[in-house]
Order: structure tokens, then sequence, then C-alpha cells
């Protein structure tokens, strides 16, 4: 590697410090600190998000990466060097956009924000967070106005998680897949319904803990390179590859809540973890898009974590942990358990199949927040309207409707596409790989997880941000984002289970 590339690796790498310091108190904030130390936090972090915008737009970058361009003109465009010029180019010109006095304003307003948010859904009281809402949605639309965009300002917010991406891409994306969604849901809805009451039943959370770090560990997360605790709403953070945390939240009366909820954060870690430790403390180290980073979540949590031969291992082992629960269960009827369908309220613990409709609602109502359709007062009953009409169920609380969600809190507009997208992408990797390992099916059912991973590793982790996600999904299945490989993998699994070749009268 080049001088002028190391040189502008060494400018880099105390950004990135200050960065993941900031992201060590965000996880602070949303697992173990008091209440009492909600406005100090707010002071911190924006202190240090400013910081690392500053240092990071400033001259001096510039410069180094106008020498370390000339450097890498000629290399490979996978090579280290020039993904890190390439990259952080990108995010160089976008940042420089945005006045630092304007990182800091957001800073504080989400860390308020996200305490706000944790109070009125303890309270379900909408009001607590309104008002909060109401400036994160004004900073954003600032936000968008100084970064640019073509058509509406929420292209410059989606921007920032799905590179080169549209909302009318998005939109396209979605009407398309919505169009064969739609008729399975409601044929499944016409076929007898899956009986799920064993899931239901009494689960300590110290068993339920120590079965799902047994699975999580069994599956490749490293714990010596990370934790899992407890926060209102499950997430992943990461402050370096060997630093990569995971949190969940316990339901005792209902078993997948928790447990799927530790796979689906564990395939976010799993990519961390997996990322080429050359590219650690550089813009390079984190996932090509937030769409490829759900499709790792995505994967693990549905194609592994809810397949039949997963649980051909692991739940006699389960019956073990959970013996007054499940001493009577089969394999049969907890394998059709786990995977009923039934439109619910909580997008989190939501099935496969409505779990889409969930996204395509907060995706329509942020992108009105921010292009002022939607007003913030009228939310819990745009809400409640729009999952009357996407879902046909109600929330009976705003705790299980708009607030059930630490998004917004986190002025994170533009975030929620990415989980179809991600699911989208995880269907076809999974074909990928089945086609390239041989008796998947089979190794995954003797608990034989390394193969898997190892793909994934070779194909999407180690690169980190070196490929956009276009770029990825083309280098290994040779195709752009469709819905097709998801719909045939839905129709084919929820086909047989609620046996789909039968008329409603058979």
């Amino acid at each position: 590697m080049s001088d002028s590339v190391d040189s502008l690796r060494d400018h880099l790498a105390p950004i990135n410090d200050l960065e993941s310091a900031a992201a060590v108190l965000a996880w602070d904030q949303e697992t173990f600190m008091p209440d009492g130390g909600a406005e100090a936090r707010a002071r911190q972090l924006s202190t240090l998000q400013s910081m690392a915008h500053e240092q990071f737009v400033a001259d001096e970058t510039g410069e180094l990466l106008d020498r370390a361009e000339e450097a890498t003109k000629q290399a490979d465009p996978l090579d280290d060097g020039a993904s890190l010029v390439r990259v952080t180019r990108r995010d160089y010109e976008r940042a420089r956009r945005v006045p630092s006095s304007l990182v800091a304003e957001l800073s504080k307003a989400t860390s308020e924000a996200k305490q706000a948010w944790k109070k009125g859904r303890e309270e379900d009281d909408f009001s607590i967070f309104a008002p909060h809402l109401e400036t994160l949605v004004d900073l954003s639309v600032e936000k968008a106005e100084a970064i640019g965009y073509d058509d509406e300002p929420y292209d410059a917010l989606l921007e920032e998680f799905e590179p080169g991406l549209s909302t009318a891409e998005v939109t396209d994306t979605f009407e398309t897949l919505r169009e064969d969604l739609v008729p399975l849901v409601d044929a499944i809805a016409d076929r007898p319904q899956l009986d799920d009451d064993l899931l239901h039943r009494s689960y300590p959370q110290d068993k339920q803990k120590q079965f799902g770090e047994r699975v999580l560990a069994d599956l490749g997360y490293d714990f010596d390179r990370g934790r899992q605790d407890v926060s209102a709403h499950p997430f992943t953070t990461s402050f370096s590859v060997d630093d990569v945390r995971i949190t969940t939240r316990y339901d005792e009366e209902y078993l997948p809540s928790a447990f799927f909820s530790m796979i689906h954060e564990g395939g976010h870690a799993l990519y961390e973890q997996g990322i080429d430790p050359a590219l650690d403390r550089t813009p390079l180290a984190d996932g090509a898009s937030l769409g490829v980073h759900e499709s790792q979540a995505r994967l693990w949590e549905n194609h592994v974590g809810r397949g039949r031969p997963f649980w051909t291992h692991y739940f006699p082992q389960l019956k073990d942990a959970f013996p007054d629960a499940l001493g009577d269960a089969d394999l049969d009827s907890f394998y059709r358990a786990i995977n009923r369908v039934e439109p619910s309220l909580i997008r989190v613990e939501a099935d496969e199949v409505t779990y889409n409709l969930h996204v395509m609602l907060r995706f329509e109502l942020e992108r009105g927040l921010i292009s002022g359709e939607v007003d913030v007062n009228e939310l819990p009953a745009r809400w409640n309207a729009a999952m009357d009409d996407y879902l046909g169920v109600v929330p009976d609380t705003d705790a299980n409707g708009v607030l059930q969600d630490v998004h917004w809190s986190m002025g994170s507009f533009g975030y929620f596409p990415t989980y179809t997208l991600g699911t989208l992408t995880a269907a076809q990797l999974m074909e990928a790989a089945e086609h390239d390992l041989s008796n998947l099916h089979r190794r995954l059912a003797e608990g034989e997880f390394g193969p898997l991973l190892d793909w994934l590793r070779t194909h999407v982790h180690q690169h980190g941000r070196k490929l956009t996600a276009p770029q990825l999904l083309d280098r290994i299945t040779g195709n752009e984002l469709s819905a097709e490989a998801w719909l045939r993998y839905a129709r084919e699994k929820f086909g047989a289970l609620y046996d789909l070749s039968q008329s409603p009268s058979e």
C-alpha cells in the first residue's frame, strides 16, 4: 500500500475511534445508563459526534484523498487502498454538505428523543415522544436539503443506508412484491390455522438466555469478541471487528420473542465479526449497505432458524431445557407453531409472510413525515388506519402501535425499507449458497453451521463496504435485486405448511 494511502488511513483512524467511543456511550444509554444520566449523555454524544464530523470534513481529509486517489487510480477496484479512497470520497462529499452544528444538534436531539420514546412506550403516551419526533423530522428535512436530492427529500436520507438507491426504485420493488404477497396472505388466511399454543407456555428468562446463547455460539458468534444484554428494542452495535455486541428482550410467556431476536441480531453480529481485520478503523469496516446487513440477520433468523433442519438438531435440546413447557410436544407441531402466519401488531415478532407488510407501512408513513404530507400529531391515527388497511388488525395501545419501534427516535428515516430489501437479498443469497454447498440442509440438521458461515464470510462478510449492494449481489448471484427468489421460497415453504394445493373447501 502506498505512503499516501497509509497517510489517509492514519488520518481516518482516530476519527473512527471518536465514532466508536460515541457508539459505546449510545450502547450504554440503551442498556445500563440510569434515566437520570440522559441529559449529560446527550451532551457527551453531541460533543463526540460533532468532533468526529469536523475532523472528517476538514480540508486535510480532502487533500489526503486527492493524493491517495492519484496513487490508486490504476489499482484493482477491490484493492484495499482503492476501495478506501472510493468509499471515503463518497462519505466525505456527502458529509461536507452537512454543517457540524447540524450534526451536533441532531445528535443531542436523538439522544433526548430515545429517552422520551422509552418513557412514552412504557407509559403508552405518544404525547411524551411527539415533540421530540417533530424536532427530528425538522432536522432530518434540514439535513436532506443540505445534502441535496433529485426527486424528494427522502432520497437523501435513504442514500445514507442504501447508496445509489432511490425512493422511486424502492416504491417499484415494494409494489411488485405486494402484487404477489397479498394473494399469498389471503390464500393462507383461507386455510385452517396452525396451532401455536405451545409457544405461549412458561419459559423462564434464565433458561431462555442459556439456551439462546449456546445456539449463538454454535452458529459462530464469538463471545470473546462480543456480549449480549437486554434493551427495550433489540439491536446490534460494533465498536471494532473485535467488539460486536447484541441485545434482546424477553417474554417469559412467548418463546419466539427473545430466541428469534437473538438469532436475528446474531446474524448482524456474524457479519461484523467476519469483516477483514485489515479494514478495521476505516470507513470500509461496515456492511455494504443496511439491506445487505439485514440480509444476514434475516438469512440466519428465517432460512436457518425457522427451518426444519435447524430444529431437527435443536428441538431435543430445547425440550431438555424446557421440559415442563415442551414435554408433550413433537418436532412437527413445534415447526408448524413457529411458522404460523397470522397478521399481528408487532413487527419484530411478525411471521415471515406478513413481515414485509409491516415494513411497507412504515416506509409509507415516514416518507409522508419527511414530505410534510403526514403530521406528527396525526401519526397514531394514521398508523392505526394503515395497520387496518395492510394487515386487518388495529393496535389497542400506542405502545403496540406507533411507539413500538425505536428507529424514529434515532432519527433513522430511510432505514425501514432496508428490512424488506434485506429479506429479498437473503433469499437470493440462500439460493446461491444451496447451489454451491452440497447437502446444506443435511449439514444444518446435523448442527454443522460452519460451511454456511464460511461461505458467507468468503462471499459477503470479509469485503465490508468494498462492494456496493448491487455489485455484491451481481458478483454472487449474477442477478439484480428481485422478489422472485423470496416468493419461490415463501410459496414452497408456506404452501406445504398450509397445504395451499388444496382449495378452502377441501
